[in-house]
């Protein structure tokens, strides 16, 4: 059996040396820098982060800052990141840290993990990094790491194997510096124990590692078993007044690119026009058809069909709209925007 204790004094060892000392969140090391800057890091790497977690934290420095924000101005300052569900659940959190914890973030697992957009895993994070309290963390980047290490077959997001890899997480904690040992899990799966052609003859661990024992390193862990993912079709429409203001459209509160500002968007060219008559004083027939642009999540394909319009403008005031909202192209930084939509309004200036 690998000696667990083994593998965090190697691991710390190798972060002493090795790992990044520099982050901005780590200087100064607050909870809340700590916290924005674990959300942020979902689905994101690092050298995506940092200049947004900068941007960030100048317009809102503390909980209470961010609490008081304007939704508006939290989703503009996310705006690129993507993931929106992000940024919505950390506003939604600092309303209620601030209603119920004195405007702090509490100190233990259970009420982190009941605050929107925090599970285990970035709780566990906040716990160890904000106050060095042990607590497992278990990422992409530690369940790598953990199947690699100990030879772990089935895909990680199955709760059986998951279950396992939390009981390991656990049993490799240190006795001390556990914001050290969260951080050198995640630089090691970062730098070295990467998804694709892991740095193995440089690895701390490669002595008590299976995959390496078994010329396995590349097999795991084992990948989510694949499938097609389907496509479906947007009509979205870049409808501009000639004076350098284009027409946007606030998305529902629920559902993809929740209430972000973005192009009216419709099935079919044929509900567009429908749509387009009732709104718009303009003539649909002059629509020009832009290039097609594909957007992938994570579990679907967007096709994009834009048209691009000159119009006179509403037929009704936009304050009768409340959806709709014109804006300069000069302001569009302002707002929360999808990426796709950025990029083709950035196109079309």
């Amino acid at each position: 059996m690998i000696p667990n204790q083994d593998i965090s004094t190697r691991l710390l060892a190798w972060f002493d040396q090795y790992g990044r000392h520099d982050l901005p969140w780590q200087h100064p090391r607050t909870p809340y820098r700590v916290w924005l800057s674990e959300i942020m890091l979902q689905q994101t790497q690092v050298s995506v982060v940092t200049a947004y977690f900068q941007r960030f934290v100048d317009a809102l420095p503390n909980l209470p800052a961010l609490a008081n924000a304007p939704q508006d101005k939290v989703l503009a300052l996310w705006s690129g990141l993507g993931y929106y569900a992000r940024a919505r659940n950390l506003h939604a959190a600092a309303k209620l840290c601030v209603e119920h914890h004195n405007g702090d973030l509490p100190h233990e697992l259970a009420a982190l993990i009941a605050l929107p957009g925090i599970g285990r895993s970035t709780a566990g994070a906040i716990l160890s990094q904000a106050w060095n309290t042990p607590a497992p963390i278990l990422d992409g980047n530690v369940k790598r790491m953990l199947c690699r290490v100990f030879g772990i077959e089935g895909w990680p997001g199955t709760p059986a194997i998951e279950k396992q890899l939390w009981t390991l997480a656990e049993s490799l904690l240190p006795d001390a510096r556990q914001a050290d040992w969260t951080q050198a899990q995640m630089d090691f799966g970062a730098t070295l124990c990467t998804r694709h052609n892991p740095a193995c003859p440089q690895c701390p661990l490669q002595m008590l590692c299976v995959a390496w024992r078994d010329g396995r390193s590349n097999a795991l862990p084992t990948p989510k078993p694949g499938k097609t993912l389907p496509q479906r079709d947007a009509h979205m429409l870049i409808l501009d007044d000639g004076q350098g203001r284009v027409l946007l459209q606030r998305r529902p509160p629920a559902g993809i690119w929740a209430a972000l500002w973005s192009l009216p968007e419709h099935a079919n060219n044929e509900t567009a026009q429908v749509w387009f008559q009732r709104h718009i004083d303009g003539d649909f027939g002059a629509a020009r058809a832009l290039p097609v642009l594909i957007h992938g999540f994570s579990h679907y394909r967007l096709r994009i069909q834009p048209q691009l319009i000159t119009v006179n403008g509403l037929r009704c005031a936009v304050g009768d709209n409340a959806d709709l909202r014109w804006i300069h192209r000069a302001d569009l930084h302002t707002l929360g925007l999808p990426a796709p939509v950025r990029k083709l309004l950035e196109q079309t200036q």
